[in-house]
């Protein structure tokens, strides 16, 4: 029996180049509307009509046609095999994909009924198809004869069943990554009110399964979500945009600004029929007026009887393209493409006359001038949308694969002529290799392309590399232009996985060149936080202003927070002001108030004292024991001088020595009033005839009596200093928008036994100069002991209560406010009246006027 050579069902578009090796290749490109068939004709009359070509898809068997004349000019690559292609078209039709497939593994040159008379057929793999449905059914078939397929298509996969699958390569990356790209834009933009309109089919239903538990984890929202019926028709797909349904009013929600579109090639066109059936220009339409988000599957296409329409309502978009570098000599090649120069493509001719919209003539039928194709028109002249020049990411997906094919083919030879039996078997050739011998050098392949770019499988068999960010710009001319604005590299250094150039996007002219917002309501503004509304999704909520002591200083902030220790909140609770360091400093007014009042007091003790020292050797000094009076001068002094310790930031030094030395100098100079008080009333009842008082009125026991008082204030202070030293301390609670710059006492129960003892000290003094007051007038100096010990008791009581109820300054001013007026107090009351006789009633001093007795 005799092969017949006459198909009784032709495909019209395929394109065969014998080699050594075949490598077969099903497009996408044409779209047939395959008629009934009702048995009441031959089939093959009515079966194919004049077809509507994706001339844009062209490109795809040009970049396997441009990948192979490469390798065969090459005398380095497979010197002794020379590659061949068969390349056919799925006419996206499930039933004609099986029927292309089988024909790429049987089918030659002439036609062989049930794929078994004539010659076997030396297919290598299969490369396609460009999208899921596509795919999945070669791999039916190509699974059956482990024929490695590598689909150059980008959808989302079921990895649990693809692994079931090992001849299927993904030539496109990992799609998650691609989802990870979305997070990371919506983020980077703040979109978190985003609508989804995905292809009705199962590679929607899986990136929703993917995308939508991402978008809760990392706080979006959908605001709709919206299916394409895959096969209906376009008046159904149209009419369901009119449905009064809940989902398509929110579809219309003006606050979702962001609308992510996932699907197959043809998806573009379906939603740019509804765009065409309104006016591109009504603001009205629902998808006017947002940013599209489009995923690297869907391409922005024309045929050639939409070859009018443009793609201005898509201006702004953000496209996720399979990264692409221009392989050098493919744009020349492209140029050089003609009708009469390739006679075997059974493409071509749909592609040019759908392209330039002219017809090629047949033989005995007028020439038409207006619409005829001359041959000569050249590629480059197209609009994007019919044509690119460029290689686009498919392509380069599809370039990449045959140079994959080469490289296992290459490396399978080199390992074949050093261990034959381990590999193919002895005396075995290329030409002769079953397709499922290729896998185990496909799976390790790693090369670099003509692009300088290296390509190589994971573990799940899917290639390496990542996702180019591109902006879509339109122009008035029908054309587009996509230009790169950012990226998504796996294993890149940290802070590079994600990149965008927010600069060189160019937004939809309806957001005013302003980046556009895609929220269910308006920001938080800092100084609020989020207050979720009952009933409604996580993204929709209102704002409440934050509590007091709390701020928020971002937009959209969940909570607010409280702000560092060393700064307070602002009135507007936006932002942290830094609180000011706060202390007793010299150039503000009260430091230099109580500054100037220290040294106006040191200097007026200072001319008391050289007033004493002038006149010392005058009745009036003689009198008041010279030398325990110069003690006290010279304690006096020191207590004016020791309120400079209190003055200024304090310091490790101030901080240890103030308070000691304010104890001790108060000590001495009090101690001092005790023994003068002491001593005045030892001498007027030694006075009296028979006295034994004679002996203790002299000047040691004035000196024991001051040395014993202060003595015991040095031990207190000793110890205070040894165990519980003073130090400075930065107190940031007590004052809400101040540190305060402050001592630490160490132990204030010290402090308060130095103060107690110093007061009983004075008080002493006070009761014996109380009883001590009726002396006759030449020793009345115990009036005046007794009003300034009276007057000294009662600054340092009205002190305490005082000092505990201020903070910082305030503290320090109470502190040095009682030292200098208990000093002044003492120096008035003692000396103020003998400096009067001394200076200016020289003639009452002398021995008479001192020891004259008033009746």
């Amino acid at each position: 029996m005799k092969c017949l050579t006459d198909d009784p069902l032709p495909i019209p578009h395929e394109w065969h180049q014998p080699g050594g090796l075949l490598i077969g290749e099903i497009t996408s490109q044409i779209i047939y509307f395959f008629h009934e068939v009702l048995f009441k004709e031959h089939p093959t009359q009515n079966l194919f009509d004049i077809p509507d070509v994706v001339t844009k898809f062209y490109q795809h068997i040009l970049a396997l046609v441009f990948a192979i004349n490469d390798i065969n000019k090459n005398p380095k690559m497979l010197p002794n095999v020379t590659l061949g292609f068969h390349i056919s078209d799925s006419f996206y039709d499930a039933k004609m994909t099986y029927r292309t497939t089988l024909d790429l593994i049987f089918k030659s040159d002439s036609f062989n009924p049930n794929y078994e008379c004539g010659a076997q057929k030396n297919l290598l793999a299969i490369i396609g198809g460009l999208g899921s449905d596509t795919s999945f059914h070669m791999r039916y078939i190509t699974s059956l004869y482990k024929i490695p397929q590598l689909t150059y298509g980008s959808f989302a996969i079921d990895e649990t069943k693809i692994m079931e699958v090992p001849s299927f390569y993904h030539m496109v990356p990992n799609e998650n990554l691609q989802y990870m790209g979305i997070i990371w834009l919506l983020q980077h933009f703040r979109w978190t009110w985003v609508g989804l309109v995905v292809v009705d089919d199962n590679s929607g239903e899986q990136f929703l399964k993917i995308l939508e538990p991402l978008f809760s984890k990392h706080g979006i929202c959908s605001a709709f979500t919206k299916r394409i019926p895959q096969e209906a028709r376009m008046e159904e797909f149209i009419n369901q945009f009119y449905d009064a349904s809940p989902i398509d009013v929110s579809f219309q929600d003006h606050k979702a600004g962001t609308i992510i579109m996932y699907g197959e090639s043809l998806t573009i066109l379906r939603l740019r029929t509804f765009m065409h059936s309104q006016d591109s220009g009504n603001t009205e339409n629902p998808l006017f007026g947002k940013v599209w988000i489009v995923t690297t599957q869907t391409d922005f296409i024309l045929t050639g009887s939409i070859r009018g329409w443009d793609f201005q309502m898509f201006q702004g978009a953000i496209l996720f393209a399979i990264h692409t570098k221009e392989v050098p000599g493919f744009r020349k090649f492209l140029q050089n493409i003609k009708p009469y120069r390739t006679e075997r493509d059974g493409f071509l001719q749909n592609f040019w006359e759908q392209a330039f919209d002219c017809l090629f003539s047949d033989p005995g039928m007028p020439v038409m001038d207006d619409d005829t194709c001359t041959g000569e028109e050249r590629p480059e002249s197209l609009p994007a949308g019919l044509f690119e020049m460029h290689m686009t990411g498919h392509s380069y997906s599809i370039y990449n694969a045959v140079y994959a094919l080469a490289y296992a083919l290459h490396a399978m030879d080199f390992a074949r002529s050093k261990h034959k039996s381990k590999v193919v078997g002895r005396n075995v050739k290329l030409q002769s290799l079953q397709p499922w011998q290729l896998h185990h050098f496909l799976q390790g392949i790693s090369f670099n392309n003509s692009a300088g770019e290296t390509m190589s499988f994971n573990d799940q068999w899917e290639i390496s590399g990542g996702f180019d960010i591109m902006n879509f710009v339109t122009f008035p001319n029908n054309s587009f232009q996509r230009i790169k604005v950012g990226s998504v590299v796996p294993f890149a250094p940290e802070g590079k996985v994600f990149t965008i150039s927010e600069d060189r996007i160019i937004w939809h002219r309806y957001f005013n060149e302003v980046v556009p917002l895609s929220v269910c309501n308006e920001y938080c503004h800092p100084g609020h936080h989020k207050k979720r509304k009952e009933g409604e999704q996580f993204c929709c909520y209102d704002c409440a202003p934050c509590p007091e002591g709390k701020i928020s200083n971002q937009t959209d902030m969940e909570d607010c927070f409280k702000c560092p220790e060393d700064q307070y909140p602002s009135k507007n609770r936006n932002q942290c002001n830094p609180k000011v360091i706060h202390f007793l400093s010299y150039e503000e007014p009260l430091g230099k108030g109580l500054a100037s009042a220290t040294a106006s007091f040191s200097f007026i003790t200072t001319l008391v004292f050289a007033t004493f020292i002038k006149h010392k050797e005058t009745p009036i000094v003689k009198a008041n024991n010279r030398d325990l009076t110069y003690i006290l001068l010279v304690s006096h002094l020191l207590c004016f001088l020791s309120t400079f310790l209190f003055l200024g930031q304090p310091g490790k030094v101030t901080c240890l020595l103030r308070q000691p030395a304010f104890s001790i100098i108060f000590s001495v100079a009090v101690s001092c009033v005790l023994a003068k008080t002491i001593i005045v009333s030892l001498a007027f009842m030694a006075t009296k005839p028979g006295s034994r008082m004679k002996k203790w009125v002299g000047s040691k026991v004035s000196y024991s009596i001051a040395v014993s008082g202060s003595l015991l204030q040095m031990c207190f202070c000793t110890v205070w200093l040894s165990a519980f030293p003073p130090f400075p301390e930065l107190d940031i609670h007590s004052v809400n928008e101040e540190i305060i710059v402050q001592c630490n006492e160490g132990s204030v129960t010290m402090f308060y036994c130095v103060l107690g003892y110093m007061g009983l000290l004075a008080i002493s003094s006070f009761i014996v100069a109380f009883l001590a007051r009726k002396l006759p007038d030449s020793f009345n100096e115990a009036k005046f002991i007794t009003f300034s010990m009276l007057a000294f008791c009662s600054v340092w009581l009205s002190f305490v209560p005082t000092y505990l109820s201020t903070r910082g300054k305030g503290m320090v001013a109470v502190e040095i406010f009682s030292i200098l007026a208990s000093s002044a107090v003492l120096l008035g009351c003692i000396f103020f009246p003998k400096c009067y006789i001394i200076v200016l009633r020289p003639e009452l001093n002398s021995r008479e006027q001192i020891m004259r007795r008033k009746n």
